[in-house]
């Protein structure tokens, strides 16, 4: 025979005639059994701790505390549970600084660096770009901080006004796979539109499929400022997103190729031969401009070498 409590009851009497086998299924804050038996107890799932009450041993007592109690899984609440999309806000770092190290945190646990250098970065976010948003839940203790789900950040792109660059966009570990990274793209795309920007560009490595589906599309190269001020001209900023020139030949080598040779005095060598005519089975030269790029292949690599994917949409 099994019983099962499914109540809270404070005192239960087996029939010294049965020898059951008792599971504890929900809280049980006492339970104390007849002197004339010796039941096999059987706790499930498991219970952190069992003892003996010392003025009778007959009586069992559970201790310390139901609160310790590992229940059913079927019955047993999350501990943290997920945020609930209806309630998430998208707001800038600078507008919550008490959040900064939490923000700091959750970027490190992705891409590990120096979390003063992390700090720093992220005390640089202004209404003036780069602007540094995240993703937050309300915190289910009343009171207590809300809780940063994501993070990303907005800087202007040179030469493209109504443009902005997305850098370092990043959920939660732990809440990932559940729709907030999607929320995270379409509340900084509202915010991006609502302050007059009309295109954002990106790049990824491995997400390109997940950004695809959100509409974002492969595009070109684009440079972000990391400052913005009005008093600095656009010719200076351009100057320094330019590559640089191939390097011209020395004056002394110029010279030297157009220095006109001397003549030998020995007979003079008649004109070389002209060269063959090119066979006609001999392909084409290549086209000139850069190769296509897909979702597979890019053609943009970057300062480690390795592949990437610029994208961009139109908002």
């Amino acid at each position: 025979m099994e019983v099962i409590l499914s109540t809270s009851p404070a005192k239960l009497t087996l029939d010294p005639a049965c020898q059951p086998e008792l599971t504890l299924r929900f809280n049980l804050t006492k339970l104390t059994l007849d002197p004339a038996l010796q039941p096999e107890l059987s706790l499930s799932p498991r219970i952190a701790e069992l003892t003996l009450d010392s003025t009778c041993h007959p009586e069992m007592t559970l201790s310390p505390g139901p609160a310790e109690f590992t229940l059913d899984p079927e019955h047993q609440a999350e501990e943290t549970p997920a945020p609930n999309p209806a309630e998430l806000t998208l707001e800038p770092v600078h507008c919550r600084p008490e959040l900064l190290g939490a923000c700091a945190d959750l970027i490190n646990d992705q891409w590990p660096r120096s979390r003063a250098s992390r700090l720093h970065s992220l005390g640089q976010s202004s209404d003036a770009f780069p602007l540094c948003l995240m993703l937050l839940s309300p915190h289910p203790t009343p009171g207590a901080s809300p809780i940063v789900v994501g993070h990303a950040r907005l800087s202007r792109v040179l030469d493209q006004p109504h443009s902005l660059l997305v850098e370092t966009v990043v959920v939660a570990r732990a809440l990932r796979g559940r729709g907030f990274g999607r929320r995270l793209m379409e509340g900084l795309e509202a915010f991006a539109q609502a302050r007059g920007f009309r295109r954002l560009h990106l790049t990824t490595h491995d997400q390109l499929y997940f950004y695809a589906h959100l509409g974002y599309h492969l595009g070109e190269p684009v440079q972000g400022l990391v400052f913005s001020n009005r008093r600095l001209p656009n010719t200076l900023l351009r100057s320094f997103s330019k590559t640089r020139s191939p390097q011209q030949p020395c004056k002394g080598s110029v010279l030297a190729a157009q220095a006109v040779p001397r003549r030998s005095k020995g007979p003079q060598l008649p004109p070389p031969p002209p060269p063959l005519p090119q066979s006609l089975t001999t392909s084409p030269p290549p086209s000139p401009g850069p190769p296509p790029q897909s979702l597979l292949e890019t053609r943009h690599r970057d300062l480690k070498g390795c592949p990437i994917f610029w994208m961009e949409k139109d908002i």
